[in-house]
């Protein structure tokens, strides 16, 4: 991490990595995120999951174990384990987050289910499916990615992330994966730019955390919060602007940054696919995609690909 803040800062268009943004305060920040109106994502999701899984688990015979990347607070994972926990005596549900508070009000959220055993793993998404414990004997793995959490990859990097998961699992098993798809950006951009101004608090502190934990001098009182549709990527981009001109430091890096009026660092994007990419990945992967349910009014895929 502290070598991709060094080049990041370091570079012409400066930037940071998007896994910053989710400490704990983060992560509460954007569990706030997905309450709004204008993040209209969220609750297309729920529905599209809510109204699909019975089918995705009919192709699903037998037991399984379910895992999920970044589940947050666990409200979708309940969608999943509730089908599952009523199917088989008992379940276990291995929940992979990088933020300690997530995996405990996953916990939380979650406890009530008294068949299923909650398992936190704290890690980045791979190496959390990769450490996770051996699955009972004769399950199969359902690992679950949901929330549209794909965005935050580019196509390349995306490509890369089918690869690990189907190396880290079995054939017979399989990947539910939720994308949000191509749409016209006036649609996309009040999502990254509440009127609330929650997701300007989420962004701001990506700098108030390198302040807590790299000794670091950021005024936030000189950055705007910016969101910017990029056509050519196909991507919403999250930057953070200086009003003024402004110098920090980051103490634990011995780095100093300086930034002119109008520059900005770069924090996160949030890339759309369509279903064709998506089609591609799973097969170069070695997956055979079985089914893709879609909302076509806020154009969404839920799909299933089983590991061959």
């Amino acid at each position: 991490m502290n070598r991709l803040i060094r080049e990041g800062l370091t570079a012409r268009q400066k930037r940071l990595p998007s896994a910053l943004l989710y400490d704990d305060l983060g992560s509460a920040l954007f569990e706030a995120i997905t309450l709004l109106p204008e993040y209209e994502v969220a609750r297309v999701d729920t529905a599209l999951l809510s109204g699909s899984i019975a089918a995705a688990l009919a192709l699903l015979p037998g037991p399984l174990e379910v895992v999920e990347l970044g589940p947050g607070h666990g409200r979708k994972a309940r969608l999943v384990l509730e089908p599952v926990a009523a199917r088989q005596p008992t379940t276990r549900f291995i929940a992979v987050d990088v933020s300690a508070a997530a995996l405990q009000g996953c916990r939380r959220h979650l406890e009530d289910l008294k068949t299923v055993a909650v398992t936190g793993v704290e890690g980045t998404f791979i190496d959390g499916l990769l450490e996770a414990p051996a699955r009972p004997l004769g399950h199969r793995r359902l690992v679950l990615f949901l929330g549209s959490n794909l965005s935050n990859f580019d196509r390349a990097e995306s490509l890369q992330f089918f690869r690990d998961v189907r190396a880290a699992l079995e054939p017979g098993d399989a990947l539910l994966l939720s994308t949000d798809l191509e749409k016209p950006a006036a649609r996309l951009l009040p999502a990254y730019d509440d009127a609330l101004g929650v997701t300007a608090a989420f962004n701001k502190n990506v700098l108030a955390r390198l302040n807590r934990e790299y000794g670091a001098t950021f005024d936030l009182s000189a950055f705007t919060h910016e969101a910017r549709w990029n056509a050519e990527a196909r991507r919403v981009e999250m930057h953070l602007r200086a009003v003024r001109a402004t110098t920090a430091e980051v103490k634990q890096l011995e780095l100093e940054v300086r930034f002119a009026t109008g520059e900005t660092v770069w924090t996160e994007s949030s890339h759309r696919f369509n279903l064709d990419e998506l089609r591609a990945w799973g097969l170069a992967s070695r997956f055979a995609t079985t089914k893709a349910w879609v909302n076509h009014e806020w154009p969404l895929a839920l799909s299933l690909f089983i590991a061959t």
